[in-house]
């Protein structure tokens, strides 16, 4: 009979979920590690926390090549707004089983809980996951093992199934009480970190993938930041709102790639565009005046910094009362 110790690797996403099912397979003398993913629709920060805080090894992922082509057309569908939540899930554990293969894990787990989630939780979703993620039957979810058929680490002995738990539905009673059992203290409030489910965001990203072939990750960054105007239809400018917008916008800016404009000698807004024409550079311009500290009808001048080098132009502020039309 072989000593080997029972390895398995599991989703985190930093919750309190993520935390209780690791700890209960420890609990089996099981040996755990963990795996989280990022792109700029959601990052790694609160997984990071979690592994720190419980001394759980994590490996951290940017998968955000292969979402996109997902994103782009989930067999799915969508939830209320860009979420395309259950590909999403069986995306993340098509990486993880990868990981689990190479790396001769056992199998993998996850915190979900049937019937939390109204969309992503229920059973069908459980079974559309794991049948799109390639490891049907290697997917174990210890908080409601009980509620769901035997995985083939139970069949085969690798995992207690009468340890683990049998929750069901939305409610965190039982959780938050094996967490007391456990010491688990300063876990997050249960929150979406996820941008694809935020509407404002949501709109931006159809924006994008509607008007653009292809797209740099740090476009994806920059849908959260400032104003977004779009000038024509292979045109859009960002126009920040203020300092953190105008910081952020200098974060993510392409010096190879973007331009920059701000009004010299008066607090404005720093705007950002993709390449464009001369004109669309002026009509930029002539915004950014708009929304600086600039008198109403005088002439100022724009500082304009191309991949090319800087110039300047004049220009005379556009209201920002006449952006909102064309305002995503």
């Amino acid at each position: 009979m072989s000593d080997r110790i029972t390895r398995a690797i599991g989703l985190s996403s930093g919750g309190l979920d993520s935390i209780l099912s690791a700890l209960l397979l420890q609990r089996q003398n099981i040996y755990v590690e963990w795996v989280t993913f990022e792109t700029p629709f959601f990052s790694s920060e609160k997984a990071e926390k979690a592994a720190r805080t419980h001394n759980i090894p994590l490996t951290v992922l940017n998968i955000t090549e292969s979402y996109l082509k997902m994103l782009k057309n989930p067999a799915c569908g969508y939830g209320r707004y860009m979420n395309p939540c259950m590909d999403c899930h069986a995306l993340m554990f098509k990486h993880a089983g990868k990981m689990m293969e190479d790396k001769r894990f056992d199998f993998l787990f996850s915190g979900e809980v049937l019937g939390q989630r109204p969309m992503s939780q229920t059973r069908p979703s459980l079974r559309y996951v794991e049948k799109r993620s390639g490891y049907d039957g290697y997917i174990l979810r210890p908080l409601s093992a009980g509620r769901l058929p035997e995985t083939i680490p139970e069949q085969k002995g690798l995992v207690n199934r009468a340890l683990l738990m049998n929750i069901t539905g939305r409610s965190r009673k039982i959780q938050i009480k094996l967490a007391e059992q456990m010491n688990v203290n300063g876990y997050p409030t249960p929150a979406g970190g996820c941008l694809l489910t935020d509407k404002g965001y949501s709109i931006r990203l159809k924006d994008l993938f509607t008007h653009q072939g292809g797209y740099a990750e740090e476009e994806l960054h920059l849908l959260r930041y400032g104003r977004h105007i779009r000038l024509n239809e292979k045109t859009k400018i960002i126009v920040g709102r203020n300092q953190k917008d105008n910081d952020d916008i200098i974060k993510y800016y392409r010096s190879g790639t973007d331009i920059l404009i701000k009004i010299q000698e008066i607090p404005s807004p720093t705007v950002l565009l993709s390449p464009g024409s001369r004109e669309d550079i002026t009509a930029a311009a002539a915004i950014c005046a708009g929304y600086s500290k600039a008198q109403k009808g005088r002439e100022v001048i724009a500082e304009v910094t191309t991949p090319e080098g800087s110039n300047t132009v004049r220009v005379v502020g556009i209201p920002p009362s006449e952006n909102r039309s064309r305002m995503i």
